[in-house]
């Protein structure tokens, strides 16, 4: 019985709501972004909340805490599982990624004063588990009116800290420090450098790589470049693996590709293949030529395992049929289209800062985002590709198959 009632205990009903009304405050930004409502007001002040509450928050709430949140970040992780005929793991990942969280906040939560917890938060920004840098907590000012800056997320927990901590001596006084944190400057629509079509495509991924379906799909592709140069476009980008075969193995489509260059440049993604080594690639065609770049940031567990050798294996074996994990390219490439260069970035990559270390004026980034529907994980990327736009003034064409593509303006 005292071991019941312990339970009881720990999994008290008040520790519960209190974290997930925490979480909710943490994800609204997400969700309302999702659903089509982008109120700055109300993400500036639930925003602000989050953070509050995670500063004078207990233990066991922000356990908890992480735990929601997890899951409302990343439950759709384990949705890619469904094309491997693992259907039955997809609520053990998404467990999965709720228990990492769980204990990534419970860390955060050991430090009880509030400058050491809000230290801690601020470390949180520069954690990345597995290579993952997905829960950015600067996102949550994305649409708002806080900036999304290294020093005015300081800012925030510094003023929030000190207020909490001299609540009874004038503490309201700290907020004040808000003040230089403040932005309200809103992504604005700017003239692009070319005549371009960005191509968004809809096809579910159990049929984008069935083989009965790809002779459809390469007319598609072809029908979007013919559309493209009758519009009298200078560019046309077509989705992540939107040949899905190991283009360099076709010469005959590339010498199509090639031939349908000289009348506009092409972007497109597919598969290459070198002495068996498999990359993720983008292929670009202009003038009759053609240049290729490889992928430069794979994705953790899904193109490649961030494992010791001993433990990826299995997992390949288990999940990938033995595949190995893919290569990478050691830097990341720029294509100068009609003179202006224009930084490639495939899915994953164009949410990762390495690609903007330079601050590209212009980013390419195709993806294929159909692993992971239905989910809010087409959303959750646009707003972290808001975020790395606006923080590097960088212009992003994205180009996606089934949900997230678009024109993103810093």
């Amino acid at each position: 019985m005292s071991s019941m009632h312990a339970l009881k205990t720990f999994f008290s009903v008040s520790d519960l709501l209190r974290a997930l009304i925490l979480a909710l405050c943490f994800s609204a930004f997400l969700y309302l972004f999702h659903f089509g409502v982008e109120f700055y007001l109300l993400n500036t002040l639930l925003g602000l909340a989050a953070f509050y509450l995670l500063i004078v928050s207990g233990r066991k709430t922000l356990l908890f805490a992480g735990f929601f949140i997890g899951l409302f970040w990343f439950y759709w992780i384990g949705f890619s599982f469904r094309y491997y005929g693992l259907s039955w793991a997809v609520p053990f990942v998404a467990l999965g990624f709720a228990l990492v969280y769980a204990f990534i906040f419970w860390l955060i939560s050991l430090p009880s004063h509030p400058l050491l917890r809000a230290g801690m938060l601020f470390l949180l920004s520069l954690f990345e588990p597995f290579d993952f840098n997905w829960l950015q907590p600067e996102l949550l000012f994305v649409h708002s009116y806080i900036g999304i800056e290294k020093w005015q997320y300081a800012l925030v927990l510094l003023s929030l800290a000190l207020f909490v901590q001299f609540k009874h001596k004038r503490g309201e006084l700290f907020l004040l420090l808000l003040l230089p944190a403040l932005s309200f400057v809103a992504p604005q629509e700017q003239t692009l450098p070319l005549n371009i079509s960005l191509v968004q495509t809809q096809l579910d991924q159990e049929r984008k790589w069935n083989r009965f379906y790809v002779p459809q799909t390469i007319e598609m592709n072809f029908s979007a470049i013919d559309e493209a140069i009758a519009q009298k476009k200078e560019l046309v980008i077509l989705p992540e693996s939107a040949y899905p075969l190991f283009l360099n193995h076709y010469p005959t489509l590339i010498s199509l590709l090639k031939e349908k260059s000289r009348k506009i440049s092409i972007v497109t993604g597919s598969l290459y293949d070198s002495d068996g080594h498999n990359y993720n690639a983008t292929y670009f065609f202009q003038d009759g030529k053609m240049q290729i770049a490889k992928k430069m940031i794979l994705v953790p567990f899904g193109e490649y395992i961030p494992l010791p050798a001993f433990l990826a294996r299995p997992i390949n074996e288990a999940i990938f049929n033995g595949a190995s994990d893919y290569l990478s390219a050691t830097e990341p490439t720029d294509f100068a289209i009609k003179g202006i260069e224009f930084r490639n970035a495939i899915c994953y990559e164009a949410t990762c800062h390495e690609l903007f270390e330079t601050n590209p004026r212009f980013m390419i980034a195709m993806s294929n985002n159909a692993w992971f529907m239905p989910s809010i994980q087409p959303s959750l990327q646009r707003l972290l590709m808001q975020f790395y736009a606006t923080k590097h003034k960088t212009i992003i064409l994205h180009a996606a198959n089934n949900a997230g593509g678009g024109i993103i303006y810093p």
